[in-house]
């Protein structure tokens, strides 16, 4: 197996693993199979998604889609993962599935108008490591130790003896560097570098993996990231004294330089370095007095109670939710709630 099973501390039970094989095992062969990641997803939640839809390939599973909520775009980043060809439009989505599987959403929010299809389907199955994950679905495989979805899909994919070759293992390895931050991060333990092992003995190349998800942007995105950083704000008081860094990009930033919403998910590794600030916040605006807020700790602040007393979620490093009003009011929400989320060392 790729990982060792979860036990008593909040990941999957035994019982929940069996019924999850039992759900995928009990699928005829005319069986419709629906896959859906979250609103604007991520290396996490696209590599987990279209990883284990390969892996389904492999066991013969023929009627089989993959899709996420929103406009049908995906950053450039990611286009070219293995299994892309599975992605259809949300409005050519099964309407009815056999079985649903949801990957890397911590609540039915996040499945936007796809959410009727846990209704729709013949059975649910969330595949998660969000803390705060609220257990839609019917089958829960939520593991919160768990560094990025992709280790409890690939848990899974072994369960169901499906063999690791390059093409599922290049989903998954993206999956797992993108919710480290390329190691980087709390998250990275021994047992992440021992899975990433094992997903590179199959002969995937990291250095142009690394190349192509993060280290390769459109001019025009470099440029607009210096615009937006300008306009950062420090305030070292906040989070009782903390300290909180943040900044925010309009939809007028993004046509002035011919840009899509997508370049913007990279911006927040930009303003986290901040050395005065233990969070750091990007508000990226989807709508009129509607954004898309990303937060990020250092550690003395756990941002997912942030977020979900604002209807997000997350984990304790990073997070985010839907903040509505002018950028100053939604900051002002989040400083409100930051001396309740110190995390005591």
């Amino acid at each position: 197996m790729l990982t060792g099973p979860a036990s008593g501390d909040g990941g999957p039970t035994e019982a929940d693993w069996a019924a999850a094989v039992a759900a995928v095992r009990g699928l005829s062969a005319e069986a419709r199979v629906l896959l859906i990641c979250h609103v604007n997803p991520d290396g996490d939640a696209l590599g987990s998604m279209l990883g284990f839809g390969l892996g389904l390939r492999r066991l013969g599973v023929r009627r089989l889609q993959a899709t996420f909520p929103g406009p049908p775009e995906l950053p450039e980043s990611l286009r070219w993962l293995p299994g892309a060809d599975l992605l259809v439009p949300a409005v050519e989505a099964y309407p009815d599935p056999d079985l649903v599987i949801c990957f890397d959403a911590a609540s039915e929010s996040r499945l936007g108008e796809l959410v009727d299809r846990l209704d729709t389907a013949g059975a649910a199955l969330v595949l998660d490591h969000h803390a705060s994950n609220t257990r839609f679905g019917g089958i829960h495989l939520v593991d919160p130790r768990a560094a990025a979805t992709s280790v409890v899909a690939g848990e899974l994919l072994a369960r169901l003896d499906v063999p690791l070759d390059a093409e599922i293992a290049v989903g998954l390895y993206v999956a797992l560097t993108t919710d480290t931050g390329s190691f980087r991060f709390e998250a990275t333990t021994p047992a992440v570098h021992r899975l990433a092992a094992r997903l590179l003995a199959t002969g995937i190349n990291p250095g142009d993996i690394s190349r192509r998800v993060f280290d390769t942007r459109p001019f025009g995105a470099v440029q607009l990231f210096g615009e937006v950083l300008l306009r950062a704000r420090l305030e070292p008081a906040a989070a009782a004294g903390h300290g909180l860094v943040w900044t925010y990009a309009t939809l007028d930033d993004l046509a002035r330089h011919d840009q899509r919403p997508y370049v913007l998910e990279a911006l927040i590794d930009s303003v986290r370095c901040t050395a005065e600030a233990d969070v750091a916040c990007v508000l990226k605006q989807v709508a009129a007095d509607e954004w898309a807020v990303s937060m990020r700790s250092k550690g003395a602040v756990d941002v997912s109670r942030v977020a979900v007393a604002l209807d997000g979620g997350g984990h304790r490093f990073a997070a985010g939710f839907t903040g509505r009003g002018g950028a100053e009011e939604v900051v002002g929400r989040i400083r409100a709630r930051l001396d309740e989320a110190l995390t005591a060392h």
